[in-house]
């Protein structure tokens, strides 16, 4: 009678619905939510952040990417050249000749304006050198027309692209304010034009006075170099020590110490890797200083740890399951590992290889220690051996070396160093990516 009097909608209280909001549940969702926006503010703060580094990048880098010239079609006859070959300041009579041209094209688009060899100096520096070495080189250019391209000074080129104004300008051996009255009447007459600077791409550094002819392609193939050397190097090592110290050493007090030593190696500053080289390598073993085989040694050390920890984690991620099943059906514990284990961790070891190598990329105390400065770069390798040995700098020491110089005009090379550096990066971890889709499996 009394379970009737209960159904029947007695005294007793009901269980209240599952779908019904109490206070509780309220304050949970309302701190599910807190969660979840705090969660879209970091992002937002993280892209807000990225979008600011990449503006400041490019706004600052591209202007490394164009160069000032003064273009002129030029004619110089077989008397010309024998005259200027007769005397004895040649460069001099070939500028005079370069100045005869320019003022001549003025003349035609009915500018009338006054200047000499000094001012020609300042705003483009030797010409007539640069003349003289392009006829000697090339003598059947003699007679005919020849359109020279030749690149303006780094203040004429910073007034241009507004890095140099007339009111910040103070008049110096580099660049008199009155330069620019002739600046400005080539740009009008089109003498004056911007084009692609292929020779920052190409080239290797300058002096502190000739920013303009400063290139980073030289210290391109010194990462190169060096970062062929991290990678045969690092990779197998790296790989190696993790198998045998995930899979097959035995747990005893010396594997804990080696273990706690490569987790602290990983934290060492990088500069420590620097002073280590330059005393092992240099200084003991007696290789060549500056060389990119050093720093590729020098930031193996350093990369060893980080790839050492990463490939034990992925092997750690295999679930221990495939290796039941292959030491079940007969297979030998290395077959085990090697057959199975090692392909189905290849795409996080490949992750863990790409971040040391992007680590010992950027890296620069370390190459500075070891001699490889942006000024040693002079030039390409006579060949690929010899690029491992001959003297190099790198991109981020060839970055550090011109953001220290006092020219505002090493700072737009610097910046244009950045992209160039950042697109070797991306490079990288596309050749990364594709390599980690073809060895991923599924289980």
């Amino acid at each position: 009678m009394s379970d009737l009097s209960l159904h029947d909608g007695g005294s007793a209280p009901r269980r209240s619905s599952i779908h019904s909001v109490n206070a509780r549940t309220k304050k949970r969702n309302a701190s599910e939510k807190r969660f979840k926006a705090y969660g879209i503010a970091a992002i937002c703060v993280g892209l807000f952040f990225l979008v600011v580094l990449a503006a400041s990048i490019l706004s600052n880098g591209t202007r490394a990417f164009t160069r000032t010239v003064v273009s002129v079609d030029f004619t110089l006859t077989q008397e010309q050249f024998d005259a200027a070959e007769g005397t004895l300041f040649k460069t001099k009579a070939y500028s005079d000749y370069f100045i005869a041209a320019v003022q001549q094209k003025l003349q035609e688009d009915g500018v009338q304006i006054a200047f000499d060899e000094a001012t020609i100096e300042r705003m483009m520096g030797k010409v007539g050198s640069a003349i003289r070495e392009h006829y000697t080189a090339n003598p059947g250019d003699l007679g005919q027309a020849v359109a020279f391209s030749l690149p303006t000074s780094s203040r004429v080129d910073g007034y241009f692209n507004g890095r140099v104004t007339r009111e910040t300008m103070e008049d110096s051996r580099f660049l008199m304010a009155a330069d620019l009255d002739l600046a400005d009447a080539l740009s009008e007459a089109g003498v004056i034009t911007s084009e692609f600077n292929w020779p920052f791409i190409t080239g290797a550094d300058s002096g502190v006075d000739n920013p303009g002819g400063a290139g980073i392609g030289a210290s391109v193939i010194g990462s190169f170099f060096m970062m062929l050397v991290v990678l045969f190097l690092s990779l197998p090592i790296g790989v190696a020590a993790s198998i045998y110290l995930e899979e097959f050493a035995p747990q005893n007090k010396w594997t804990d110490l080696i273990e706690v030593n490569i987790s602290n190696l990983a934290a060492v500053p990088s500069i420590v890797f620097g002073i280590l080289g330059l005393a092992v390598f240099i200084q003991f073993m007696h290789l060549p200083q500056s060389a990119p085989l050093v720093g590729g040694l020098v930031l193996t050390l350093m990369t060893l740890p980080t790839i050492i920890i990463s490939t034990r984690a992925s092997l750690k991620s295999v679930p221990p399951s495939i290796r039941d099943a292959a030491l079940g059906v007969g297979a030998s514990k290395m077959q085990a590992v090697f057959h199975h284990v090692l392909p189905l961790a290849m795409p996080g070891i490949l992750t863990g290889t790409i971040i040391g190598l992007a680590q010992a990329l950027g890296e620069t105390a370390p190459l500075l220690l070891i001699g490889m400065v942006g000024f040693v770069a002079r030039g390409y390798p006579d060949g690929f051996l010899q690029g491992f040995v001959e003297p190099n700098s790198a991109m981020p020491a060839q970055i550090y070396t011109w953001a220290a110089r006092s020219d505002a005009a090493f700072y737009d090379k610097a910046w244009g160093g950045i992209i160039i550096l950042l697109m070797f990066l991306l490079t990288m971890n596309i050749i990364a990516i594709i390599l980690r889709r073809r060895f991923e499996r599924r289980w």
